[in-house]
C-alpha cells in the first residue's frame, strides 16, 4: 500500500505531465519565432526569386548599358567601356526624342480618355438586364483577344487608301478618299483609334465588374429622393466606382504609354516620324541603328514615366480616400 502511495505521489502534476508522466520541454519563443520567420520566407522565396531574375536583372542591366558604349561588337568581344552620360545627352539632343516624347503624350491621352469614356458607357449599358445581354459582351470581348500584331494588320487593310474598306464605305456618302495611314497629320489620329478599339473591352469589363458592386439600395434611395439618373450616376455610382478606375487608368497608362507592337503594325513609326513614340523609338535606336546605349536610355525614361505615374496617381487615390 505504502509502495503504490509513494509511486503516485513521484508521478509529477500539473499542465506539464503527460499522460505517461514525461514532463513537456518548455517552447522557446525565439525560436518558435525563428521557425514562423523561416517558414514565411520559405512561401515567398520563389516569388522573390522570380522578380529578381526577370525583373530586377533586366532593369538593373538595362541602366547599367545607359551608361555604356554597348555595339554589335560587344556581343563577340564582351567589352562595353563606360562612357558616361554620352548616351543621355545624344538621346535629349536629337529632335526625334522631343517629338516622340510629345506624341508619345498625345497617344496616351486620347487612347486612355476614349478607352475609359466608351468602356465605361459599355459597362452602364449592360448592367441593365435585356435580351442577348451576355452574347453581346461577349461578342465584344473579342477586339482584347486578338493579338495587338493580327489587329494592327486588319486594321492596315481596312485604313488602305485605294482599297481599304473605310474609304470604300466613305466614298458611297461622297467622302473623298481618305490617307489615313499615309499622311503627317492623320496617322497618328488613326493609330490612337486603333488602340481605342483594342483597349474598350478591358475598360468595359472591369468596370462593369465594379458597377456589380455598388449597392442598389444607394440608387433607390437617391431616385426616391429626386435625384435624376445623371445626378445619381455622377453622386452616387462614380465616387463608388473609384478604386476600380483607379486600376483602370493605371493598367491601362502602363500598357499603352509602352506600346509598340501595333505602332511598327499599322505605321512602323511613319510617315516623316509622324507616329514615333518612346516606345517605337527604343526599338528603333536599339535594333535598327544597333546603339543599344540609346535604347536603353529611352527604355529607362518609360520605366521613370510609368513608375512615377503609378505613385503619384495611387497616393493622390489614398489621400482622396481618406
Amino acid at each position: 500500500m505504502s509502495s503504490t502511495t509513494t509511486s503516485a505521489a513521484a508521478l509529477p502534476t500539473g499542465p506539464k505531465a503527460t499522460a505517461a508522466g514525461a514532463v513537456k520541454k518548455p517552447v522557446d519563443p525565439r525560436s518558435a519565432k525563428r521557425r514562423r520567420t523561416l517558414a514565411q520566407w520559405g512561401f515567398i522565396a520563389p516569388a522573390v526569386i522570380f522578380m529578381a531574375l526577370f525583373f530586377g536583372y533586366p532593369l538593373v542591366r538595362n541602366i547599367i548599358m545607359s551608361f555604356q558604349d554597348y555595339s554589335p561588337s560587344t556581343f563577340f568581344t564582351g567589352e562595353a567601356p563606360f562612357n558616361g552620360f554620352d548616351n543621355w545627352k545624344n538621346v535629349f539632343e536629337d529632335g526625334l526624342f522631343g517629338k516622340a516624347l510629345w506624341q508619345t503624350i498625345l497617344f496616351t491621352i486620347g487612347s486612355l480618355v476614349g478607352q475609359f469614356c466608351i468602356g465605361l458607357a459599355l459597362a452602364v449599358f449592360f448592367s441593365r438586364k435585356f435580351p442577348l445581354n451576355g452574347i453581346l459582351r461577349s461578342l465584344i470581348l473579342l477586339p482584347w483577344l486578338v493579338p495587338m500584331v493580327v489587329s494592327g494588320i486588319v486594321w492596315r487593310r481596312i485604313f488602305d487608301q485605294d482599297t481599304g474598306v473605310l474609304n470604300s464605305f466613305l466614298g458611297i456618302f461622297g467622302v473623298g478618299e481618305t490617307p489615313w495611314l499615309t499622311s503627317t497629320s492623320v496617322a497618328l489620329v488613326s493609330v490612337i483609334l486603333v488602340n481605342i478599339w483594342i483597349g474598350i473591352p478591358f475598360n468595359m469589363v472591369i468596370l462593369y465588374g465594379g458597377l456589380q458592386e455598388v449597392p442598389k439600395e444607394l440608387n433607390e434611395a437617391a431616385a426616391l429622393d429626386g435625384a435624376s439618373a445623371w445626378r445619381t450616376f455622377r453622386s452616387v455610382t462614380l465616387p463608388m466606382l473609384k478604386p476600380v478606375i483607379t486600376v483602370v487608368l493605371v493598367l491601362g497608362f502602363m500598357s499603352t504609354v509602352k506600346i509598340l507592337d501595333l505602332v511598327l503594325a499599322l505605321t512602323d513609326g511613319g510617315p516623316a516620324d509622324s507616329t514615333q513614340t518612346l516606345g517605337t523609338l527604343t526599338y528603333q535606336n536599339s535594333f535598327v541603328q544597333m546603339d543599344f546605349g540609346a535604347g536603353a536610355v529611352v527604355g529607362n525614361i518609360l520605366i521613370l514615366i510609368s513608375a512615377v505615374f503609378a505613385v503619384f496617381y495611387l497616393r493622390v487615390n489614398r489621400n482622396e480616400g481618406k
